[in-house]
């Protein structure tokens, strides 16, 4: 049987243009990684280097970062000089770290230390990913929650969805009352305190020359109490 032959390699990244034109940047994140394995004693097979790139894309995204995870097999090694410059979200760097320490790659990110897949290490680095994954997640679902309540508060329509029956989107993507299903929505609410079920009341509104189903009905009543649009 053949002898499992293990590779070394970099990942290095810079986000803007001036960084890729000097170069600076990436030459000192090149000689940390080739530091870093020299300590090792081992010898970089090859350096992806991500020019031009923001971090905010996850790894797996990013052109070199994807072929850096294409590459890198069991037993393999990853040297990159910061978190930052492989990462940005702790979700990605969570899901990543997970991935490399089932295949038993070792990933060092030189801020941090040492092998950030080994028992050592890998405990506290992933409990405090973990907790930075949860936190974005909730600060993502709380910044979602805010745009929508404002939007909703100055009467502008959310994440591109149709205007609700009765409305139209005005200049600037402000609600603007139609008069006719105003009307409508009027007669629809007499129709409903008097009994009348939905099936109902869409069919006389069609009869009318309304196109409304009863689920129309159902959701003109839920809105019903929209709020006033600023003039």
């Amino acid at each position: 049987m053949g002898v499992s032959v293990t590779k070394t390699y970099g990942y290095v990244r810079v986000s803007t243009a001036a960084q890729v034109k000097d170069g600076e940047s990436l030459d000192v994140q090149r000689r940390k990684i080739e530091g870093r394995a020299l300590e090792l004693g081992k010898t970089v097979d090859h350096i992806y280097v991500e020019e031009g790139v923001s971090g905010s894309k996850p790894l797996g995204e990013r052109p070199q970062g994807r072929a850096l995870l294409a590459a890198v097999k069991l037993g393999d090694t990853v040297i990159c000089s910061k978190l930052d410059r492989m990462f940005r979200s702790a979700a990605d760097a969570l899901q990543v770290l997970e991935e490399f320490k089932r295949r038993k790659i070792s990933l060092y990110l030189l801020d941090l230390g040492g092998d950030c897949t080994s028992d050592g290490i890998a405990k506290l680095v992933f409990s405090i990913l973990a907790a930075a994954a949860e936190f974005e997640r909730f600060r993502g679902s709380e910044r979602v929650q805010e745009m929508v309540a404002d939007r909703r508060s100055r009467g502008l329509t959310v994440g591109g969805r149709r205007p609700p029956f009765g409305w139209t989107i005005g200049p600037g993507g402000m609600l603007r009352p139609l008069p006719d299903e105003q009307r409508a929505i009027r007669f629809i609410r007499r129709l409903r305190a008097n009994g009348h079920s939905l099936r109902t009341i869409a069919a006389r509104l069609q009869r009318r020359g309304l196109k409304i189903s009863h689920m129309g009905v159902k959701a003109a009543l839920r809105r019903a109490s929209m709020p006033k649009p600023k003039k």
